[in-house]
């Protein structure tokens, strides 16, 4: 009997939402002694937090380092990993919490809001693609130790980031008629039949390249990836708890159908290269390591002006893919990033 892995192993590397309360009691009976030994209590907690990282105008404080490294720990030790030395760890996971508020704070600056509509929306779809009902999917959230406030929260941190990543990108990738039909005329040259598209449903674990997870480690990481799934261990779990991919992770890995030319040449041919229910090896994009399973395959029978549209957003996502993290490069290079750990 397999041991049961956290429900949302991914949403525990997110940004934490919740803040930690203190409960005073509203006794009259509290002698001054007391009183004075709680005020003394209460500074020296205060006076055990201090700022870890200077961003822009604003801080991230030792005490939200900490509870998302007592997240990830916790996270590790369900999977049975192994986490490299503290010191290391504390780095790579601020860097994660620096870039993180990097893009909020252009989310703000933008006045970008998420409705409840919208969250309530992503966090229906979330259940639905875990197979339960809304209340299911609390009861799942409150049994990992989380409330489904914080676990909101960290949903519409998600969503903010990737409105500003699509807002940013858009501006920077074009495609022109000419790259269509180039396209178009690849296409028909390998298939004879320019009126039919196969799509792949595929989803993906990435383990990306960090400033403290470096070429062996994170090829390391993503074969024990492959490893758990070769055994038989549920691949939407598993994509929660190791992905890298914030775009994904939430929904299982989940890409959808996806069509050629719409991912990065590499991921592209190991896909085409596999089975439906087969899982490929490590496979080294510029994102890092993706472990994919194709799930199925379809071909399109579709006019010749929708395709040109479909090919268009096809060539338009790849080049997206491959700018975003040239534009995650920059913006961390122009915030003002002081690190105190």
């Amino acid at each position: 009997m397999k041991m049961r892995q956290p429900l949302l192993g991914r949403m525990k590397q997110l940004s934490a939402g919740s803040l930690l309360a203190l409960c005073v009691g509203a006794s009259f009976a509290l002698a001054p002694l007391a009183l004075q030994a709680q005020n003394f209590q209460s500074t020296q907690r205060q006076a055990l937090d201090s700022v870890v990282a200077v961003v822009n105008n604003d801080v991230i404080m030792r005490s939200e380092l900490d509870d998302r490294m007592a997240k990830v720990e916790q996270q590790a030790q369900a999977q049975g990993g192994n986490l490299p030395p503290r010191s290391q760890l504390e780095r790579q996971v601020l860097e994660r919490m620096v870039m993180e508020e990097i893009q909020l704070q252009m989310a703000e600056d933008a006045s970008l809001t998420i409705d409840d509509t919208e969250l309530n929306g992503q966090v229906r779809a979330i259940a639905e693609s875990n197979g339960m009902t809304l209340d299911e999917f609390a009861d799942a959230v409150e049994a990992d130790g989380m409330t489904l406030a914080s676990v909101r929260e960290d949903i519409r941190r998600e969503m903010l980031m990737r409105q500003v990543q699509q807002r940013q990108i858009s501006n920077r990738v074009t495609v022109s008629d000419r790259d269509v039909e180039r396209f178009l005329d690849q296409q028909q040259g390998q298939t004879g039949e320019q009126n039919f598209i196969e799509e792949t449903r595929a989803r993906h674990v990435l383990i990306e390249l960090t400033p403290n997870r470096d070429e062996n480690q994170a090829r390391a990481r993503a074969e024990e990836v492959r490893q758990r799934l070769s055994q038989g261990d549920d691949f939407a779990s598993v994509a929660r708890e190791y992905s890298d991919d914030s775009g994904t992770a939430l929904n299982g890995g989940e890409l959808g159908w996806v069509r050629p030319g719409q991912t990065v040449p590499a991921f592209e041919e190991a896909m085409r290269d596999l089975g439906v229910n087969q899982i490929s090896q490590p496979v080294r994009s510029q994102f890092g390591y993706h472990v994919i399973e194709v799930e199925e395959r379809r071909r399109q029978n579709v006019t010749q002006e929708s395709q040109r549209e479909q090919v268009r957003q096809a060539i338009f996502q790849r080049r997206a893919n491959e700018e975003l993290e040239t534009w995650q490069q920059e913006i961390r290079s122009q915030a003002f990033v002081d690190v105190r750990l």
